[in-house]
């Protein structure tokens, strides 16, 4: 069976560990290949050679790291379709959600390739007399990143594109459970002319995390995934002394106010639930009716729930896939049945799709009636599952966001535009929508939540992600009064 390797310093690199993990295709249920997961000693290894690389990366031109940024870029827009077929095979999603994700990741590339305008420092002349005071950033050193398996090609280029355009090295720990597209990226890297050793990619489980939170020559870590591990991670990675960022879970809110366009807001549920079958950090899981919009607006979504086609991501009719495993399948059809137990209504139970194969498929669901006291509401489920919750108002519906212990995003839908921009005040979350469910940032801006969301002071990619793979040094020069210089520059002379 095909075996997914290690990339070290620019080669492709058999694990030495002896311990590899599977991975499948979530529309068969297949296992279609197996991933080394390494050992201390190769991540180790991975960190040398990043270490060796940045002696000369760090000090590459700033035209020097855009014209290769450029090229990587122009290869990964070429390779797209490959990509998307392999996040596809591996994760499940759609082609069509698949081809977003290469997409938003090229955002990123494209705004590390303004890093000689981005890096400019400041400069102040003549602080005091003869003194000049200004302001550089300069790189860290070796960083790492360990991301998740639900967006493998696109969270990485949230991570490496910048941290590489300042002048770092870079060590990525890809998800186990799909790693040939993060793989395929890599080498897409080094296909541009990269040095060897300024991206390194290291497969693996918890051994290869816990060696590069604890590796001293690692000076910044981030990581996104579950809250859980994210508070592991922080914890960890800055008790080491470690600079960290560490973006955990969601229990995103749409605020439908009785105002708003119905027909909008069901077709934004539907596609921000259930799309990459709700495996998504940035997913709608409660959509939060205010006053009497409910009823109409769950028969609306209804409607659309059961026109969703769910099948293999490779069809071209299918608008949602599978589930990434059999074990995550399993822990979401166990919420719907909590939720019935609990007393909410199910309107559309997923448990009653029936599919062919041994795929890991789930359909939607819709849960009404729910209540904040629900493992429904209250947990991160990450899959296809969509509750509503009925408000009197909407300062109940706004509590309902500040009680959450989850802060990443939230949306309204609304005609009222001081309801909107009142909204925009009072959601407790990093990231808000008005009238757009999803409100992920482009490239140029940041992405991060807050509270339980998000561990550490500097969000992910845009102009956050470069302060966050930079420090900045500040220097103060004194030159001889021009007048006692050797050199004659017109002044008087003292003598």
């Amino acid at each position: 069976m095909h075996e997914i390797q290690h990339l070290i310093d620019g080669h492709t690199v058999a694990g030495s560990s002896g311990c590899t993990g599977p991975v499948f295709d979530p529309a068969t249920g297949e296992q279609t290949a197996k991933v080394s997961l390494a050992s201390a000693a190769e991540v180790d290894a991975a960190v040398a050679s990043a270490k060796a690389a940045f002696h000369e990366w760090g000090g590459v031109s700033l035209a020097r790291r855009t014209k290769l940024m450029l090229a990587f870029r122009n290869l990964v827009v070429d390779n797209s379709d490959e990509i998307a077929q392999r996040l596809t095979a591996e994760h499940g999603k759609v082609l069509d959600d698949a081809r977003g994700e290469v997409a938003r990741g090229i955002e990123n590339i494209e705004f590390s390739c303004g890093v000689a305008d981005a890096l400019k420092g400041t400069h102040s002349e003549q602080a005091s007399s003869g003194v000049d005071v200004y302001t550089v950033r300069q790189p860290l050193g070796v960083v790492a990143g360990i991301t998740p398996f639900n967006f493998p090609a696109m969270v990485p280029m949230w991570m490496f594109p910048n941290a590489v355009a300042c002048g770092n090295t870079f060590v990525l720990k890809p998800s186990e459970r799909d790693p040939s597209a993060p793989m395929f990226v890599a080498e897409l890297f080094q296909e541009a002319g990269f040095p060897p050793g300024v991206l390194n990619v290291v497969n693996g489980d918890k051994v290869a995390v816990d060696r590069l939170l604890e590796h001293p020559d690692v000076k910044a870590l981030s990581f996104v995934g579950s809250t859980p591990i994210a508070k592991y991670v922080y914890a960890s990675a800055t008790s080491h002394g470690k600079r960290a960022q560490a973006l955990g879970g969601a229990k995103n809110h749409m605020v439908v106010l009785p105002d708003a366009d119905v027909e909008m807001a069901a077709d934004a549920a539907v596609s921000a639930a259930y799309g990459s079958a709700g495996e998504r950090c940035m997913a709608i899981s409660v959509v939060v009716a205010v006053g009497g919009v409910g009823d109409q607006l769950v028969d609306a979504i209804k409607i659309r729930m059961e026109k969703l086609v769910v099948g293999p991501g490779t069809d071209p009719g299918s608008e949602m896939g599978p589930l990434i495993t059999k074990e995550a399948r399993d822990r979401v059809a166990g919420y719907v049945q909590a939720g019935a137990d609990a007393g909410c209504e199910v309107v559309v139970d997923g448990r009653d799709q029936a599919f062919d194969g041994d795929g890991f498929f789930l359909g939607v669901t819709l849960l009404d009636h729910v209540t904040t006291d629900m493992s429904v509401y209250t947990d991160e489920i990450f899959g296809p599952v969509l509750a509503v919750v009925r408000a009197d108002s909407y300062a109940d519906g706004v509590q309902m966001i500040r009680d959450n212990p989850f802060g990443n995003g939230a949306a309204i839908f609304t005609r009222d535009g001081g309801a909107a921009r009142q909204f925009q005040r009072d959601a407790d979350a990093g990231m808000v929508g008005i009238n757009v469910p999803i409100p992920v940032p482009v490239g140029y801006h940041s992405f991060g939540g807050w509270n339980d969301s998000a561990f550490g002071d500097t969000t992910m990619y845009g102009p956050e992600g470069l302060r966050f793979y930079t420090r900045p040094k500040v220097l103060t020069s004194r030159w001889p009064d021009p007048s006692t210089s050797s050199v004659d520059l017109g002044f008087p002379r003292n003598d």
